[in-house]
């Protein structure tokens, strides 16, 4: 079979252990004669899935006792909804600061908006393509917010965030690109969320770390919070009010354990460190030929968005459109930028090898002395 490099933003690439294991157990799971698929989310074999994938999570992120994990469905874009109904409290005049770094956290303001939230911009950087994080004297806070809501690592345009802001209200933080790819204070936070697809497994399960003090005591009388969207409901049924997606978690659980055999955070960040300061220094050695588009002080290591340029230095979509056809021809896949944006993209999550970093930077060396005969 011929390698195939998935450098795709999500679904993404998956440990290959994980696959293999999860292939070996698919037609009969520890014994049951049936795929975990097939399980009842209310069977014991089930429950010890979720029991052990809710404590290696915890032990992996050093989650505090006082937080609920929860395991659910609908994608983090579900919970631009469930955060405001949530959280927005009594009084629906109370600002909700919202820090626009990128297409999520525009979209979750957004949301919030139609909901009725007094959405605050901290700040909005949309008029200059998303391309850095404002330093803290340009930010506009509210001194009264209902909560602070930003994305983390912005997957489509390669934001990322280098520290927690520190504010007076809950913390609202879109972890879905980067959650388990460097160490975070999680007590820093009052509500994680974090889409399944990029660092933890296949689409269709979304993971929210909550305080505890927070699930169903700010929900506003005058605006109906559905039950699937209520963090109480959950919480209350150990994610198993309805049927959850059972092959996500248990897909979870073995990446879970994956990382913890590898080292834990603390060792996958030291790979992600390598992977992104060898892609970076690629795009800065052929200056000629490639231009990072993120100022470098908050440049994803996750989400890696570069132009091809021309001679005059202005991006060329016919050079793109020809770097990634010699891509797909060396077999690595998924690497044209997001439509709304252009370019390339080179997603490096946890499991994309240093192998498959390197052999990237191999080509676009290649592709660069190339295109400096021509």
């Amino acid at each position: 079979m011929t390698k195939t490099w998935n450098f795709g933003a999500g679904p993404a690439v998956m440990p290959k252990s994980v696959l293999i294991k999860a292939q070996k157990e698919l037609v009969d799971y520890k014994g049951t004669g049936m795929s975990v698929m097939e399980l009842s989310h209310r069977s014991k074999e089930f429950d010890d899935i979720i029991n052990t994938a809710e404590a290696n999570l915890r032990k992996l992120m050093n989650i505090p006792s006082n937080y609920k994990v929860l395991f659910l469905q609908g994608g983090a874009t579900t919970q631009f909804s469930s955060v405001f109904l949530n959280l927005v409290g009594d009084d629906l005049s109370r600002p909700c600061d919202y820090m626009v770094s990128g297409g999520w956290s525009d979209k979750a303001a957004a949301e919030a908006k139609k909901l009725g939230a007094n959405v605050n911009y901290v700040f909005n950087t949309k008029s200059e393509g998303f391309t850095r994080i404002p330093p803290k004297s340009e930010w506009k806070l509210s001194p009264n917010a209902s909560y602070l809501y930003f994305c983390d690592n912005e997957t489509v345009h390669g934001v990322e965030f280098q520290e927690v802001p520190e504010v007076n209200c809950p913390i609202v933080c879109d972890m879905s690109s980067n959650i388990l790819s460097r160490p975070v204070d999680v007590s820093k936070f009052d509500l994680i969320m974090a889409g399944a697809q990029k660092n933890i497994g296949p689409a269709g399960l979304t993971i929210v770390i909550i305080k505890e003090d927070l699930i169903g005591t700010r929900l506003n009388p005058k605006v109906p919070c559905p039950i699937l969207l209520n963090y109480k409901t959950h919480a209350n049924n150990r994610s198993l009010y309805n049927t959850p997606p059972t092959f996500g978690i248990y897909m979870a659980g073995l990446v879970f354990e994956w990382l913890l055999s590898i080292g834990g955070v603390e060792a996958i960040s030291a790979i992600n460190s390598r992977k992104a300061q060898r892609l970076y220094s690629t795009i800065n050695k052929f200056s000629n030929t490639y231009k990072a588009v993120v100022a470098e002080d908050c440049r994803s290591r996750m989400n890696v968005p570069f132009r091809v340029i021309d001679a005059s230095g202005k991006p060329s979509k016919e050079l793109e459109a020809e770097f990634l056809k010699g891509a797909v021809a060396r077999h690595m896949v998924q690497l044209k930028g997001h439509r709304s944006v252009g370019g390339i993209r080179a997603s490096i999550y946890n499991a994309m090898s240093e192998e498959g970093v390197e052999y990237l930077c191999r080509y676009m060396e290649e592709f660069a002395r190339q295109k400096a005969k021509l």
